[in-house]
């Protein structure tokens, strides 16, 4: 199994280095250049790749990554993320939002499927709008695998009939499927459309899979089809998307969810409770083997997973699919259970990111690095021995102290690391404001 976590020992291109020191300090986390920067998580990894593999194989996963504000949930994401495209994997992700649910009784979880829709995303695609990219390839790879074979010419009327049969018989496959016939349909609208050159009919078709038609009387009118996707069907069709881009020529499809909370947060029982229900019935779903060439990611922290009353935990056909078990502690956690409880980053791994971001920002701003890995331990240290530290200090403070400190020694040449490092200011800062769970200040940013 290829490692997604090892060291990149070439100098990052400045675009690159100034993508990453940018979004770092700024507490998020960068679309670029993950694999300068990448440290630990090797098991976390390892475990997600395995359900690659399976997804490839025509199954189907569902995990959960817990961890705190600032534990790396997002990072690990987009690690996973980009690696998956790298293998012609389809990825769609969305953060859930008071606008973007699972179900609700205006329209969000329709909003949630066209978030996804709108940040589908490919190799050749990585910020998202890929769809129609999609459909055109689908098409342009049937056209040249046929030439390729050596059958017939570009101008034979033999190959537009051999092209429409090879269309036909993927659009036969995803038509047996829930909700496939119209869905079928509507691919063989867009390759006719394509064929005869109607731009036109090709962007209603686009419409229609963004999940944007209002009406049935609207899709009906312009496209011929009774049906819309709406709040109710939205993840049937995911599941559609996920099959067909098999039958185009792609591995299959991750679906990533961050900022679980914002369904922990609704203040209304009943709506978290559909919402929860609708969690039930995608994740019975991919375990059980209705969806194929799919896998689906969510995060949130412990709380929106763990608490009874509001948490996913409220809800007992989830909870009791999802605790732990008996004999799973921390350092000894089960990464093949649903649920990936992150463990914070060890001090040693913590020293490694550190060294990484040093040479980083030497690198992009073009001087010879001032600070040496005796310095870096010490801060590290320091960081580590602060108050609470064992429980609750996260990478993303680490590492935005740790760029602070670059940026201020690279401006003040006459500043001396170590007393910084031993300075009052910096050795019990923040020991006190670490926060935890408890609190009701919900961060923007998950690291």
């Amino acid at each position: 199994m290829a490692d997604v976590n090892t060291a990149v020992k070439r100098k990052a291109p400045k675009r690159i280095a100034q993508a990453i020191i940018n979004s770092l300090k700024g507490g998020v986390v960068p679309r670029i250049g993950l694999p300068y920067i990448a440290v630990g998580r090797k098991r976390e990894i390892e475990a997600l790749l395995h359900d690659v593999e399976i997804i490839g194989d025509g199954g189907a996963s569902f995990r959960f990554i817990v961890g705190k504000y600032g534990s790396g949930k997002s990072f690990l994401l987009q690690t996973i993320r980009n690696y998956v495209m790298d293998r012609n994997f389809i990825v769609a992700d969305a953060d859930l939002s008071p606008e973007r649910r699972l179900q609700g009784t205006k329209g969000q979880g329709l909003a949630t499927y066209r978030e996804l829709i709108q940040n589908l995303s490919t190799k050749t695609r990585p910020e998202g709008g890929a769809l129609t990219l999609v459909l055109d390839r689908w098409i342009s790879s049937v056209q040249n695998t046929v030439l390729a074979e050596g059958n017939f010419s570009a101008d034979s009327p033999d190959f537009q009939k051999e092209v429409e049969r090879r269309i036909h018989q993927v659009v036969n496959d995803v038509s047996e499927l829930v909700h496939g016939f119209d869905f079928a349909r509507l691919l063989s609208l867009y390759h006719n459309a394509s064929v005869n050159g109607d731009d036109e009919t090709k962007g209603k078709v686009v419409k229609w899979f963004r999940g944007e038609y209002p009406t049935k009387t609207e899709a009906k009118s312009e496209l011929g089809v009774n049906v819309i996707i709406s709040d109710d069907d939205w993840y049937e069709y995911l599941k559609l998307f996920a099959f067909f881009f098999r039958q185009a020529g792609y591995e299959g499809m991750l679906i990533f969810f961050d900022e679980l909370v914002n369904i922990y947060k609704i203040p209304n029982s009943i709506t978290r409770q559909y919402n929860y229900e609708k969690l039930l019935t995608m994740y019975n779903d991919t375990l059980q083997g209705k969806a194929k060439y799919l896998g689906i990611i969510m995060c949130g922290t412990p709380q929106c997973v763990e608490d009874t009353r509001r948490g996913i935990y409220s809800y007992e056909a989830l909870r009791s699919r999802l605790a732990e078990g008996k004999f799973s502690r921390e350092g000894a956690r089960d990464m093949l259970a649903p649920v990936i409880r992150l463990e914070p980053l060890t001090p040693e791994e913590m020293t490694v990111l550190s060294e990484k971001l040093a040479d980083l920002h030497s690198e992009l701003y073009g001087y010879e690095r001032h600070i040496s890995e005796a310095d870096i331990v010490d801060f590290v240290k320091i960081e580590f021995a602060r108050i609470g530290a064992d429980t609750n200090i996260t990478p993303r403070e680490v590492i935005r102290d740790f760029i602070e400190l670059m940026d201020i020694i690279y401006q003040n040449d006459s500043l001396d690391i170590k007393s910084l490092l031993n300075s009052d200011e910096f050795s019990y800062a923040k020991s006190e404001a670490v926060s935890d769970d408890s609190s009701d200040d919900y961060a923007t940013f998950t690291l």
